[in-house]
């Protein structure tokens, strides 16, 4: 029951940071999502809302990359193909003002940067480009380029992310991804 509450809470945290980001986000919305009683924060989560935070970063850093994993290496510009339109559906909820949870974490603290927030990002954003090279080196790409594509993948996503948003379109997307798929390579 009580791994049962702590999974809703970080579940209820990541929403939460989709939506309103670190410094949006409140325990009470946490409780109120999660259905956890008052006490439930700091018995889950001693280390406060860092440590929730932090959490609900890796949390949805793993179930990001589980996804990516899914991807078939079939060539790698199907590769590209196939996560441009596995992330395609998250960018339409950015036109409406949610956002990825771990690039919140990454820019969300108020004055200066909080390392344990910084290193739970960056490890999530690192296990993507991980994921995608290795979906693109089974595909036949070479492991350097790999790695560079699958980088160039993740800052496609996270700058579309911040474009669609702002512009509340799907368009600045789909530009990324013609052009994305037009620089991919074909297969080795």
């Amino acid at each position: 029951m009580a791994s049962d509450t702590r999974n809703r809470m970080l579940e209820a945290a990541v929403t939460a940071l989709r939506r309103h980001g670190v410094a949006g986000m409140s325990f009470s919305e946490i409780l109120a999502a999660s259905g956890a009683a008052r006490g439930a924060i700091y018995h889950h989560f001693p280390g406060g809302k860092t440590q929730l935070v932090a959490e609900a970063a890796e949390l949805n850093g793993r179930e990001v990359g589980a996804r990516f994993a899914q991807l078939p290496a079939t060539t790698p510009r199907q590769v590209v193909v196939d996560f441009l339109s596995l992330v395609r559906p998250v960018l339409l909820e950015s036109t409406t003002g949610n956002s990825c949870a771990v690039a919140a974490v990454a820019m969300g603290y108020d004055t200066a940067p909080d390392e344990t927030l910084l290193h739970a990002s960056a490890t999530a954003f690192a296990s993507w480009v991980d994921v995608l090279a290795d979906r693109l080196t089974r595909a036949g790409l070479p492991h350097a380029e790999a790695y560079d594509l699958a980088t160039t993948l993740i800052a496609l996503l996270e700058g579309a992310h911040v474009l669609c948003r702002a512009s509340a379109s799907i368009e600045p997307f789909d530009r990324m991804c013609r052009t994305a798929e037009a620089l991919a390579p074909q297969g080795r």
